[in-house]
């Protein structure tokens, strides 16, 4: 059985698979040009664990933190297909769903004020 997504060190294994497996995809690539990985990790460790862990601490806006990077359209579709996929080839359970609807809703909200702004196409 699959384990679920609860504790910080699962958390920080999924963010890593996730990001090598979307970093595969050469539409995408590019959007993370200049992403210190490295440096970033605690960042998006904290903001999953906030959501799926209801840990306190992150109080980050994280699409103004996203806003400035080459997103276009077509990103949304294949940032979330990599997020789901590698969610159900490696979990299960509670916190695995949490963590898809969650991703489905940044997706959503993230497209949606970009495009609010003029900035997708």
């Amino acid at each position: 059985m699959k384990p679920d997504i609860d504790t910080k060190e699962r958390i920080e294994h999924m963010i890593k698979t996730f990001y090598a497996s979307l970093l595969t995809n050469e539409d995408i690539k590019p959007v993370f040009a200049n992403t210190d990985f490295v440096k970033h990790m605690p960042h998006m460790v904290a903001f999953w664990s906030f959501v799926l862990l209801d840990e306190a601490g992150y109080t980050t806006n994280v699409f103004d933190k996203h806003v400035n990077l080459p997103i276009k359209k077509e990103h949304f579709a294949i940032w979330l297909k990599h997020f789901e996929e590698n969610i159900k080839n490696q979990f299960s359970g509670p916190k695995a769903d949490l963590a898809i609807q969650r991703a489905q809703l940044i997706a959503y909200t993230f497209e949606n004020k970009l495009k609010a702004m003029d900035k997708l196409d």
